[in-house]
């Protein structure tokens, strides 16, 4: 091997590392976006759908109506026309300044994934045998009592594999964002793939998304064997 074949070689090398460089720093600052806001969803959304979910069961038929209603354009209408309507409708129908792009997509998220959760939680609140709560009603425990202490931590058992499959999906979803010009993973990987004219960092983002959904598969796993009591 020649000196001059070695500093062709080198030189290539070092073309393909700054080529790669180039490629990974945004698709890394993206990814940062799409994890910060699947934080931020799922730390509001699934809180918020507990009390959904309990106002859906309510006896009290107006609740139920409106909660309805609201389920029903959560889950009848595409997500991507929800972050929409949430970026553009303070404008267009009061005439004030909108959210930034980011807030606009975290509020678009949490109400539309709060609304899968809650019939999440609702299937399996429901999927409690009744004896259970009068029982605990011959015991002295108030309505509270029974369903913090007894009821609850049954149903975290029986939701845990649809609640991993929601934020399974919620981790492809932040794709999503990218529709109001949030620089988010997906978003960072077309601009690179139309400047280098190469659909290669499309699927390095796809395996990145999907290390991220083996790490939530992971997670869930192991949730699912520490709550293994609950039988």
């Amino acid at each position: 091997m020649t000196l001059e074949t070695i500093e062709t070689w080198l030189a290539g090398a070092g073309a393909w590392a700054l080529g790669l460089r180039q490629m990974l720093q945004p698709m890394l600052q993206g990814t940062l976006v799409s994890i910060e806001l699947f934080f931020l969803t799922l730390l509001f959304a699934v809180p918020l759908a507990l009390p959904v979910a309990l106002g859906r069961m309510s006896p009290w038929r107006p609740l139920r109506r409106v909660v309805n209603a609201y389920l029903l354009v959560m889950r009848g209408t595409p997500l991507i026309l929800q972050i929409l309507f949430v970026y553009f409708a303070p404008y267009y129908l009061f005439k004030s300044t909108p959210f930034s792009r980011f807030a606009a997509v975290v509020v678009a998220f949490v109400v539309n994934y709060a609304a899968y959760f809650a019939e999440i939680y609702r299937g399996g609140i429901e999927a409690i045998p009744r004896g259970q709560h009068e029982a605990a009603k011959v015991l002295g425990f108030s309505p509270w009592q029974t369903f913090q202490r007894i009821i609850l931590p049954q149903v975290v058992k029986r939701i845990v594999p649809a609640s991993a499959n929601e934020v399974i999906t919620l981790v492809k979803d932040t794709a999503l964002a990218q529709t109001i010009g949030v620089a988010e993973l997906f978003r960072a990987a077309q601009t690179i793939s139309a400047r280098q004219f190469s659909v290669l960092p499309i699927f390095v983002a796809g395996a990145f998304y999907f290390v991220m959904n083996w790490v939530v598969s992971i997670s869930f796993e192991k949730l699912e064997r520490r709550l293994d009591y609950y039988r």
